[in-house]
């Protein structure tokens, strides 16, 4: 099955910055299944459900599942491959001693799911689990920056999670706005009057997705832009 895997950060950086509608096109335009395991609906949904604070944008996400846009996978069928892959991560890195907890279950989901469905990619705006699947070698250079102090590398560990996850793709929340603006589904928000604002129409969602938590440097958003406007 043609698929893509959402981890809880993209939906919620699209919620955020009212984005949230164009999740239902880029389906048609992908033309596979949109998933995200049980546990990230229970993040997205269920969670805030019991809180004042997020419940409307709990009422957005549930609207997706319940038209089908969003398909929930159920946790039983990946439960045991993400414990173990959740294992795993959590004893690549060491400080002081102590092993590091560096990814928690939802994240672990996605991937797990990914892996179950042999999706096309995970859509995941989290830094440290993209690094740990695509450049675990730069992980305890990262976390010892973030720690101010020595990280330890478990070597075996790093090798053994990486063949698990080999062939696994990740894209951002900023690559799908960027499918959404190539495909002409952001210009309801140009005025006619204005035609020379696609650039700052662009940069101000990529913009926006970044500073709702997409891991993604000012280079990266530039390398965006000037592949967008070149077409």
């Amino acid at each position: 099955m043609k698929a893509l895997v959402f981890d809880s950060g993209p939906l919620i950086s699209f919620t955020m910055n009212n984005l949230l509608w164009i999740v239902e096109p880029l389906k048609r335009i992908f033309k596979g299944e949109f998933c995200i395991p049980e546990s990230v609906k229970s993040e997205l949904v269920d969670e805030p459900l019991q809180t004042k604070k997020f419940k409307f944008e709990a009422f957005q996400v549930q609207e997706l599942i319940t038209n089908g846009v969003l398909k929930v996978l159920e946790d039983d069928l990946t439960k045991d491959e993400t414990l173990s892959l959740l294992n795993s991560a959590n004893r690549c890195f060491s400080a002081k001693g102590k092993e590091l907890t560096i990814v928690h279950y939802g994240e672990i989901a996605s991937i797990a799911a990914a892996i179950h469905l042999n999706a096309e990619a995970i859509v995941m705006d989290e830094r440290i689990t993209r690094e740990l699947v695509e450049h675990p070698q730069h992980l305890a250079r990262i976390m010892e920056k973030k720690l101010q102090t020595t990280v330890t590398a478990n070597k075996e560990n790093l090798l053994q999670l990486k063949e698990r996850t080999r062939g696994i793709s990740i894209i951002r929340s900023t690559e799908l706005a960027a499918v959404a603006f190539e495909n002409g589904l952001l210009e309801r928000y140009l005025s006619k009057s204005a035609p020379g604002l696609r650039k700052t129409l662009l940069e101000s969602v990529l913009w926006g997705l970044k500073l709702d938590g997409c891991a993604i440097n000012e280079r990266g958003i530039k390398a965006i832009m000037d592949a967008e406007l070149r077409k």
